[in-house]
């Protein structure tokens, strides 16, 4: 699991990437990232690959980042281990 996995996900989850990313969340974090994080991970992973680091991404309802409904798009990539799947 971990990391492999996670490349794996990213590599082979082109047909249905976000049953992927539901996967990776679910059952490569513990505990379990909420599913209800898939689109801000997307809307992450976006904003870095446009080289918007900073960009704010509405976190979903009962998820804060350090007191505040949203969080840049790097602290999400970072803290969800999104870095697989970041266009190199």
């Amino acid at each position: 699991m971990g990391a492999q996995l996670a490349r794996e996900l990213a590599e082979l989850g082109s047909d249905n990437p976000r049953q992927a990313m539901e996967w990776h969340l679910t059952a490569n974090h513990f505990p379990p990232v909420p599913t209800t994080m898939v689109d801000a991970c997307f809307q992450a992973i976006d904003a870095l690959n446009e080289g918007d680091y900073d960009k704010l991404i509405q976190l979903p309802e009962g998820v804060g980042y350090r007191g505040r409904v949203a969080a840049p798009a790097s602290a999400i990539v970072e803290a969800h281990h999104l870095e697989s799947w970041l266009a190199e």
